[in-house]
């Protein structure tokens, strides 16, 4: 990995509501830079002028003055007809690089300003925040629930799985950008939010009140389950306290003697890549976990770390519609190695690499999408998903009556085995 960055496999996007502040699963890295004096025409210039032509461009013939000269006409422009004067030369420039992020037409390519990476570096582990404690998907037409944390306000109150956030507080939050209806909805402990939600099935829009409350973040829930069965759910892939917890709870799980272990990656919407390397290696000996091609159609390997502890036991892997990334990097190396049987419903299809960069002078970040995922038989993630072994769903009317029909054939599975 190159010195600066992070890689993310991250697919939906999905923050945590428990904060003041932002935070999305992961940990977001880049180069720190000075706190220098900022001169917005200055920064653009450079950007546009200097940067970017050390680097290879499609184009070496692209001559940029010619190219920029119809920005720095608007830009004229701007400042010089804007009716209110005088204009923010900083939440332009901000702008054009938001612009310039989406005229690549790629839905994870983004920019975010200096107060959201302030919010998204904020790390998550084992600590504890205020809020309603529910992961979210910000990317979609509204802010959508991923998963209740278990015992959280969200759970108590109501909250499932898919439920679209459309209003708070009685205002629409149609065309609100996700991130700033996230950061309306975390509170402090003891207030309270009233969320009106569109579900799926409802003949009308479902109206929550939620009593925010302090949550303890926790990536890893494990159990013996009936019959002799070890269950451990993972709800992202974090840093290297995800991945300890992670060990550790299989270790303990393991020391009770199970028939077979189940691997809950439902609404994991994914994390940090090496997590998702550890992670795989925990059931997986050796060979390929994932490899990352590149536009010039060049493979790095990911193999699997040494010393796994269950590599041998039966296994059953659960995914949903709702596991994305990373989540599908260990669902796909397991299926591939035929070390466990997949189980569920067909995997969102997020199989594409991004890297987040600061930007000088504490602007902000850009996130580059640089490579795709592919599974040891060189199958392609993006936009296409694991398809599980057995496909399960989970019917309205099973999830009104408390069946989790996945967790039930799972069951099956090994008990047969």
């Amino acid at each position: 990995m190159r010195p600066g960055y992070t890689r993310i496999a991250l697919g939906i996007i999905i923050s945590i509501i428990i904060l003041s502040t932002a935070c999305s699963i992961g940990f977001i890295a880049g180069r720190s830079f000075s706190n220098g004096s900022f001169d917005p025409l200055a920064f653009i210039k450079e950007a546009v002028n200097g940067e970017t032509s050390k680097h290879e461009k499609a184009d070496e013939t692209t001559d940029l003055d010619e190219l920029f000269d119809p920005f720095w006409q608007a830009w004229d422009l701007v400042h010089k007809q804007y009716v209110n004067q005088p204009v923010d030369d900083v939440a332009l420039m901000r702008g054009a690089i938001r612009g310039m992020m989406e005229g690549l037409d790629d839905e994870h390519s983004s920019y975010i300003d200096p107060d959201q990476l302030t919010a998204f570096t904020t790390q998550i582990e084992g600590e504890q925040y205020e809020g309603i404690g529910a992961w979210v998907d910000t990317t979609g037409d509204y802010l959508t629930i991923i998963s209740p944390m278990v015992g959280s306000p969200a759970e108590k109150a109501g909250l499932k799985p898919g439920d679209k956030i459309i209003a708070i507080d009685g205002e629409d939050m149609t065309g609100i950008d996700g991130e700033l209806v996230r950061q309306r909805v975390i509170g402090e402990k003891g207030t309270t939010v009233h969320l009106t939600v569109f579900r799926a099935g409802a003949d009308t829009p479902l109206e929550f009140e939620v009593t925010r409350d302090s949550i303890t973040a926790s990536n890893v829930m494990s159990r013996m389950m009936d019959d002799n069965i070890a269950y451990i759910r993972l709800i992202a892939f974090g840093d290297d306290k995800t991945i300890s917890d992670f060990r550790t709870a299989l270790k303990n799980l393991l020391a009770e003697e199970p028939v077979g272990v189940i691997l809950d990656l439902r609404y994991n919407g994914g994390g940090l890549l090496e997590s998702a390397v550890k992670i795989a290696s925990e059931f997986i000996n050796q060979g390929v976990i994932v490899y990352e091609q590149y536009g010039d159609g060049k493979n790095l390997s990911f193999e699997a770390k040494t010393g796994g502890v269950a590599t041998e036991i039966p296994l059953v892997v659960l995914i949903n519609e709702g596991s994305a990334s990373a989540s599908e990097i260990v669902a796909g190396a397991i299926q591939d190695a035929g070390r466990g049987t997949v189980v569920g419903m067909k995997s969102y299809g997020k199989g594409s690499v991004q890297i987040w960069t600061n930007l000088k002078n504490n602007q902000g970040a850009v996130r580059v999408t640089v490579a795709s995922w592919l599974t040891p038989n060189e199958r392609s993630i993006n936009k296409i998903g694991i398809a599980p072994d057995i496909q399960v769903e989970i019917t309205e009317t099973d999830a009104e009556a408390g069946n989790d029909t996945q967790l039930e054939k799972a069951v099956e599975i090994l008990l047969d085995k």
